[in-house]
């Protein structure tokens, strides 16, 4: 058996139960075509002044397909060069993204103070890393990328080809080993993350702007000093349960717009396509460190995510590049 039949199977182990497609993954059709609950279309609106992520999601409000559940779109791919990932060991990932001339992209413009934002969840939602690779001249990205245990992992890049649309790719990826699912976390509206404590006051409404106030306080004392990280207070993904449609946006205001306050709250404008579950991860810094606060927050009348049964999955063996990918 060849190695994309070992990863075939493999993939059908990993298999988790979370109706449509779920976790920080999803299962999809061919490339370009969205899944049936999908053509409702999810986006973050913030107020003109705004800039960065949040506009990535206007761009993605034109599509009908959610930003991160296809591995190409507008003639752009997200394409793996790296196959074999071990549990808890670091790896030296690398990827392009290749643009309509069947090339790796080398012009990307800057947003937040980066050319590329890499997303990395596991499919069941209860782990994010927020990382940003380098590039190398010919369009090569790489970054070290630790995995915390085995199972399926979904990987999104967020970026803007200069003189190109903001687009949201996703992969998966996977690690070999005995792979245990957990249920998706409760819906909660306190995170604690080593000494700080941050609580979410507002609603998700499918199909309409909703307000989200996120406060920060440590040791029972707002947090009035927050830092600026990547050009903003605070950064924000939200990914739906099911498939794993994914947001990025940023808080109403910035650092020095002499009007936006540097904590205790942080000020989101979140639109949502459809009911259901959705994680929320919220990226802040202070005294120098950034810590990510995590939510379980539903929109409407979402039916009830099941719980997923556990599996063992086979260790199969990879060689070459991208074996994994499409």
């Amino acid at each position: 058996m060849n190695t994309a039949a070992k990863l075939g199977s493999y993939v059908l182990g990993l298999a988790v139960v979370f109706g449509g497609a779920l976790g920080v993954g999803k299962v999809v059709g061919p490339v370009g075509t969205p899944p049936a609950e999908d053509h409702a279309t999810m986006a973050m609106a913030t107020p003109a002044a705004s800039a960065g992520h949040g506009e990535h999601a206007t761009d993605q409000a034109k599509s009908d397909t959610p930003g991160g559940l296809q591995v190409s779109e507008n003639g752009y791919t997200l394409t793996p060069l790296t196959a074999a990932i071990k549990p808890d060991e670091p790896t030296d990932f690398r990827f392009t993204v290749t643009g309509p001339n069947g090339k790796p992209v080398t012009d990307y413009e800057v947003e937040h103070d980066k050319k590329l934002h890499f997303i990395v969840v596991s499919r069941d939602l209860t782990t994010f890393q927020h990382l940003h690779p380098e590039m190398t001249s010919d369009g090569v990205w790489s970054v070290k990328l630790t995995l915390p245990a085995a199972g399926t992992y979904r990987a999104f890049a967020d970026f803007a080809p200069t003189g190109g649309s903001a687009l949201t790719l996703g992969t998966d990826l996977f690690v070999a080993g005995d792979y245990e699912p957990r249920a998706l976390p409760e819906t909660s509206r306190t995170a604690s993350v080593d000494g700080y404590e941050v609580t979410l006051d507002g609603e998700l409404a499918p199909g309409q702007s909703s307000k989200l106030t996120l406060k920060v306080s440590k040791d029972g004392e707002p947090v009035t000093d927050l830092q600026p990280y990547l050009g903003a207070y605070g950064h924000l993904v939200a990914l739906r349960a099911r498939d794993l449609a994914y947001l990025h946006v940023h808080p109403d205001g910035e650092p020095g717009d002499g009007t936006t306050q540097p904590g205790p709250e942080i000020v989101f404008y979140a639109e949502v396509p459809s009911v259901g579950d959705y994680r929320l991860f919220l990226d802040f810094q202070h005294d120098g460190e950034v810590r990510t606060a995590d939510f379980t927050l539903g929109a409407g009348d979402r039916p009830a995510v099941p719980t997923p049964t556990p599996t063992s999955t086979p260790r199969p063996t990879s060689t070459g590049h991208g074996d994994h990918s499409h």
